[in-house]
This record gives C-alpha cells, sequence and structure tokens, in this order.
C-alpha cells in the first residue's frame, strides 16, 4: 500500500508539473466536461474525430482515450486507422466502453480495439462484463443486458470479468459504482467517496476515462486507474459539501480536480488487496 500511495503522488505531481497531451475521441455529449477535468488535473487536452489527426497525435502521445458514448458514421474509418496505429505503437490508451452492444457499429469497433488492446479499460459493471464476453472471455456477460450508460449489475458483480480483461491486456481494469474496483490482474484495489451528485451530471465517468489518460502519460496502467479514481472521489466529496445542487456541483468539482495535491489524492480512503 506504501508503494502505491507513494506512485499516486509521483503521478500527481509529474502531472502537474509536465502538462502532458492525452488526446480524446470522446463522446459528443461530454467533450467540454472531460477536456476541462483534464485541463483541472494539469494535463493537457485535444479533442479529435478524424482519421488522419487521430493517426497523427497517436503517433505524438503517450496515451490516447477512446470513448464510444456516440457514434458518428467516420469512426468506422477513424477506429481502423487507429487500431492500425495502434499495434505499433506502444502507447498506454484508455478505453471507455460506453452501451456495449448496442448497435452494429460500436459491437464492430469495439471487436476491432481487442487486436490492440488498451492499457486502461474503465466502465460500468455491465460494460466490463458486456466488453468481457464480447471478447470471449472467462467471466463475460451477454452485451444485451446493457441499458445505455447505466449499469444493471454490482460492482462487485463484475470483479471476475475485470480481472480476465486486465490479464488479457496486461493492463488494468476500472469499475465504476458506490465502491470502485481498479485491478491489474494481481492486486484488487477498491476507492471510497465521490458523491450522489456524480449520477446527476452528464460526463462523470466519460471525463474520468480521460483523466486516467492524462495520468497514463506518466506512470504504469494500475498507477493511473487508481490515482484518477482516487482524485475523482475526493474532489466529488470535498465538492457535495459545498453546494447545494447539480450544476453548482460540477463547478466546485472541477475547482477541487484543480486543488487535490499528490498527498490528499493518495490519502483518500482505499483498501489494497493482494490475490492468490
Amino acid at each position: 500500500m506504501e508503494d502505491l500511495m507513494a506512485r499516486i503522488v509521483q503521478a500527481v505531481e509529474d502531472v502537474r508539473r509536465e502538462n502532458p497531451m492525452a488526446p480524446s475521441i470522446t463522446n459528443t455529449v461530454t467533450i467540454n466536461l472531460v477536456a476541462n477535468t483534464q485541463l483541472a488535473v494539469g494535463g493537457s487536452a485535444a479533442m479529435v474525430y478524424l482519421p488522419d489527426e487521430a493517426v497523427a497525435l497517436a503517433q505524438v502521445a503517450k496515451s490516447f482515450y477512446v470513448n464510444v458514448g456516440t457514434m458518428l458514421p467516420v469512426y468506422e474509418e477513424t477506429f481502423v486507422a487507429l487500431t492500425e496505429a495502434l499495434k505499433g505503437l506502444d502507447l498506454n490508451w484508455v478505453l471507455d466502453p460506453v452501451a456495449v452492444g448496442i448497435g452494429k457499429l460500436r459491437t464492430f469497433s469495439l471487436l476491432k480495439f481487442k487486436e490492440a488492446p488498451p492499457k486502461i479499460i474503465r466502465g460500468n459493471a455491465s460494460e466490463i462484463m458486456a466488453l468481457c464476453g464480447l471478447w470471449g472471455l472467462e467471466g463475460g456477460e451477454d452485451q444485451s443486458r446493457v441499458r445505455g450508460v447505466d449499469s444493471r449489475d454490482s460492482v462487485e458483480a463484475a470483479l471476475d470479468a475485470a480481472l480476465s480483461l486486465a490479464r488479457f491486456t496486461g493492463g488494468a481494469v476500472a469499475v465504476s459504482g458506490v465502491v470502485d474496483l481498479i485491478t491489474d490482474g494481481k492486486v484488487v484495489v477498491r476507492s471510497r467517496g465521490g458523491s450522489h451528485f456524480m449520477e446527476k451530471i452528464t460526463g462523470a465517468g466519460c471525463s474520468l476515462g480521460g483523466v486516467c489518460a492524462v495520468y497514463a502519460t506518466v506512470t504504469d496502467p494500475l498507477t493511473a486507474a487508481v490515482t484518477a479514481t482516487q482524485i475523482y472521489n475526493l474532489a466529488a466529496a470535498r465538492a457535495e459539501a459545498q453546494v447545494a445542487g447539480s450544476g453548482s456541483f460540477q463547478v466546485a468539482f472541477i475547482d477541487e480536480l484543480y486543488r487535490a495535491t499528490g498527498e490528499d489524492v493518495a490519502g483518500n480512503e482505499m483498501t489494497l488487496e493482494v490475490l492468490k
């Protein structure tokens, strides 16, 4: 635990100092929040969707974020081109499989990404289980159970699927819920905090994926995913204590992301379980 906490502090400080770029192809509903949260933690944002732009930025960045929440026809070309580029790059890229199983283009794209697996996968329990099933891994579920961006399953129900995905990718999986679960297939971290207002704003989960990508530019996938989750849970809890509603919560939340120190983030409540 002490080693993980030290890595979290270092990741927060490195991002603040280096201002690394983590380009995104993200949900069109949440582009603004994704960019603003990436900036708040100290990163640099670049939002793209065209094939040539995505490939060009992947070749110069240390991480990349892909969120399939809203699909556009051009994504069929973009995601194929990006996958082929990622095959030749050592990139800690992040995938948010929003609404996995809904629509042919989304299903095609998520199957394609299996050819160049992400180093961090972030989603709710149902999405993690459905992606695991789509990829034919142990612990997966039928994609038809996913209902948009809502989860039908508890975080702990997705543990086996998260372990399978983490071991397949060689990276980390973050399952968002009341108590967040992050694993690399060897350890399981549970992070606490957050706010009920997170469900009342658009893009809390999407922007968390973008912040995972920011931290992935400076550290390993597990540490990046845990750091992002910890700073979200800390900032959300602090913001809730100041506000009366969801509109002011979003502003206060971004402020608290900006204010959080490495020690603050590492000190947020979490537990670590080493798997046998």
